[in-house]
């Protein structure tokens, strides 16, 4: 049981009110029911989300390794009281994604490299090599997500042929291996709810961003694109703001609190 307590991390969604809103194209009354979560009795701020993670069992954070086999490429699908506890989250949100996104190879028949495991190598950005998503695995997934009715949003991988260069990513972003994956999930009918430009987008161009509503093109029942998913910065989020224009619907960025600021504060 304490294994599948720490499958899923729950945190609440803080989509701004106007930015749900003006994504939904409608004004909250302050009153009406709805199935979610609200801030001060009137702001929808978008339900309950869950996180499944890349991480490895070997990854470890304040001397301890909990991961255990919480990843999504290591979670026991066929785990009925899993299956059942995110079928009692109505429509519940999974958002797949976290730090080593931005390292996966995505296993499809026109990928260039193998499809290996990610391993721990110090030398390695995040101390991990790149590693892969097998195809085999992205159906389980979503035969999983199909059952449990759940909704799914994936943090696509934006630095793909990019290199890091004192601390900043150079480069263009090499979309072609993101575009063969979203290209087999959309010939799968696989339901996506949104793809999310995350972690370290800032350097993805709003062009290449397209790519998602080229591929949808013609398609009645579109994903959402999310991004960037970085720090936040006024400056640069104004910037993005005004010229993303119709190629994100829904802004984003990260907070993180650690142990030592939640000690901090007490």
């Amino acid at each position: 049981m304490t294994r599948l307590v720490g499958l899923f991390y729950l945190v609440v969604s803080l989509l701004s009110f106007t930015g749900v809103n003006a994504m939904h194209g409608r004004e909250s009354s302050g009153h009406e029911a709805v199935k979610g979560i609200m801030i001060h009795g009137k702001s929808h701020i978008g339900g309950i989300d869950a996180t499944l993670d890349w991480w490895r069992p070997q990854k470890c954070d304040y001397r301890t390794s909990s991961w255990g086999h919480a990843s999504l490429l290591n979670l026991d699908l066929n785990n009925k009281i899993l299956l059942n506890a995110v079928k009692a989250f109505s429509q519940l949100k999974i958002r797949l994604g976290g730090t080593l996104q931005d390292k996966v190879i995505y296993g499809t028949e026109e990928s260039p490299k193998p499809c290996t495991p990610f391993v721990n190598s110090s030398s390695k950005i995040f101390g991990f090599t790149e590693g892969c998503l097998p195809m085999h695995r992205w159906d389980d997934l979503n035969s999983f997500f199909q059952k449990a009715g759940a909704n799914v949003i994936f943090g696509l991988n934006a630095l793909a042929r990019r290199t890091i260069e004192s601390s900043s990513t150079v480069g263009p972003w090499n979309f072609s291996n993101a575009e063969s994956f979203i290209c087999y999930t959309v010939r799968k009918n696989y339901s996506i709810s949104d793809w999310e430009f995350a972690m370290n987008c800032a350097g993805v161009a709003l062009e290449q961003v397209n790519i998602i509503h080229d591929v949808y093109r013609g398609i009645r029942h579109k994903p959402l694109v999310i991004a960037p998913g970085g720090f936040y910065d006024a400056n640069w989020f104004q910037e993005f703001v005004n010229k993303s224009g119709k190629s994100v619907n829904v802004v984003s960025h990260h907070t993180y609190i650690t142990l030592d600021q939640v000690s901090s504060t007490k």
